[in-house]
């Protein structure tokens, strides 16, 4: 590989190409490891990077590639004191700190694409020069830059590690037992590359340079940016499209700049001030590593990862709201292992009943039972998904209320309508899922009973945006359950308040992003 091949026009143009505000260091442990790319200013070795100090206003990203990582090394004090310093460093500490913890990665891969089982296979066998037969290995060594492998099949693990632990070179070892495992993470330098992986290192540097700064705003400058996470291939999404053109409507008449980002922005997330997430949440899903990330940053973020964890699971939220006295359907969680479940059931609630699994989103995962036999059937189907499930009472109403939640108190209300000849609001079979209707209201016309179960059981939530879903029996109230993550609809959510309920949400984010920047 000749001098000079490393993103030629990003590292020539960067000084005037972005705002001058901003700031990308590479720093490495001496000036000859960056000697075969393009020379760049924004190069430091870790002694310059000692002396270096930057205005308190400006936005510095470092990209420490020094040699070792290990605890207390070159590579841990140049992440040490950037994330001291203030500035946005990959990989973390934290990372490092997760690197050197083999328990967090020796994960099985089942759960990822074929194509890496099937790669790891081909790549595990070697030819015996003696015999001129292939015979198994059971370690396989691959290097993965920026999320990017060399080989194609490699795509969704280096993509999957990259955004469980954010590392510009990353050496996986692979091992097989009775299926492929990670053995063993550590981060490398571009001094351990041959010519051939520094050029996959160029390319995806060059990449991933691109995507963590943008080209400079040409319209008005704003006091903040919010990024609005989305993924435009959900099929349900928590908002619609003209809902989140409203957000962006709203955020930039208070001064926000609202941004939509996906997935593949993950290593933006530090060039804003906030984090809103329009996506469906789990907590073994990248919605959770964004809010985690955006927490980590110090940033805004709604919903904030101890909301998602305790919303996403109806085992743990069941629980606390019990424990809490919070009116709920009479509830019991049901052990795989427990052989009385079925007799439990029918011993506790009676027929009909209904049964979930814990982390099931828009009424997917929610069984009625009638009798013995639905109920075991139900319960056998369920338990394939988790090792809890839960059983309640079943109370059946005309709509359930929605109530919005916002910072702690209430700013919408709705009722869901159940879809005709059917129990729930949603009902998912045919080629299309099915909803019933919907009546939007003034929170002053709910029931104060109503209101008070919304408001006490986001109390033990958070202070995020939660939508709380009410059943109502004359005096009787019960909630349901509570969701981190409501659906905030054009012509639904929004039809009493229209454009005021965009702006109540955009100011929230406002009034705490001012907080942030006066700390």
């Amino acid at each position: 590989m000749g001098a000079g091949v490393l993103l030629p026009e990003f590292y020539l143009a960067l000084p005037s190409g972005r705002n001058a505000m901003s700031r990308l260091l590479i720093v490495v442990d001496r000036a000859k490891d960056w000697a075969p790319y393009y020379p760049s200013e924004d190069v430091l070795t870790f002694d310059q990077y000692l002396q270096f100090s930057a205005p308190a206003s400006s936005r510095v990203r470092v990209i420490n590639l020094c040699q070792s990582a290990k605890y207390l090394s070159r590579g841990y004090y140049c992440s040490l004191l950037a994330e001291a310093r203030g500035h946005h460093v990959v990989p973390s500490v934290m990372t490092l700190n997760d690197l050197s913890r083999k328990g967090l990665f020796s994960l099985e891969l089942e759960e990822l694409d074929v194509s890496v089982i099937n790669w790891l296979d081909a790549a595990g066998s070697e030819i015996d020069p003696a015999s001129d037969e292939r015979h198994a290995t059971h370690e396989v060594r691959i290097r993965t830059y920026f999320g990017h492998a060399e080989h194609p099949d490699l795509k969704p693990v280096a993509r999957a590690l990259f955004e469980r632990f954010p590392c510009p070179i990353l050496e996986i070892v692979f091992k097989r037992r009775k299926a492929w495992q990670i053995e063993s993470m550590k981060p490398a330098a571009p001094a351990d590359l041959d010519e051939k992986e520094q050029d996959v290192f160029a390319t995806a540097f060059d990449r991933f340079s691109s995507m963590v700064w943008r080209k400079p705003r040409t319209r008005r400058r704003y006091r903040f940016d919010l990024a609005v996470l989305v993924n435009p291939e959900e099929e349900m999404p928590p908002s619609d499209k003209v809902a989140l053109s409203r957000f962006e409507k709203a955020g930039r008449k208070l001064g926000i700049n609202v941004e939509q980002i996906t997935r593949r922005e993950y290593m933006r997330l530090p060039e804003y001030d906030g984090l809103f997430i329009r996506e469906t949440t789990a907590i073994d899903h990248h919605t959770y590593r964004f809010a985690r990330k955006a927490e980590a940053e110090g940033m805004v973020v709604i919903d904030d990862p101890v909301s998602i964890l305790r919303c996403t699971n109806k085992v743990f939220l069941a629980d606390l709201l019990k424990n809490n006295k919070v009116p709920t359907p009479k509830t019991l969680i049901l052990s795989k292992d427990q052989k009385d479940s079925v007799e439990h059931v029918v011993r506790e609630l009676g027929f009909p009943a209904v049964i979930k699994i814990p982390d099931g989103a828009f009424s997917r995962g929610v069984t009625k039972a009638v009798d013995e036999k639905s109920l075991k059937a139900g319960l056998k189907e369920l338990f394939k998904q988790s090792a809890l499930v839960l059983a309640q009472e079943y109370l059946y109403t005309d709509y359930d209320w929605r109530i919005g939640v916002l910072g702690g108190r209430a700013i919408y209300a709705c009722k869901y309508y159940m879809v005709k000849g059917h129990w729930q609001i949603y009902q998912h079979g045919g080629a299309e899922v099915d909803s019933g209707g919907f009546e939007t209201m003034p929170t002053y016309e709910v029931p104060r009973n109503v209101i008070q179960a919304a408001l006490n059981a986001t109390r033990l939530i958070g202070n995020g945006l939660y939508g709380v879903d009410i059943k109502q029996s004359g005096n009787r109230v019960a909630v349901i359950e509570v969701n981190d993550n409501p659906s905030i609809d054009a012509g639904v959510e929004d039809r009493f308040l229209g454009g005021e309920l965009y702006t109540l949400i955009m100011q929230e984010f406002l009034s705490r992003m001012e907080d942030n920047r006066r700390r």
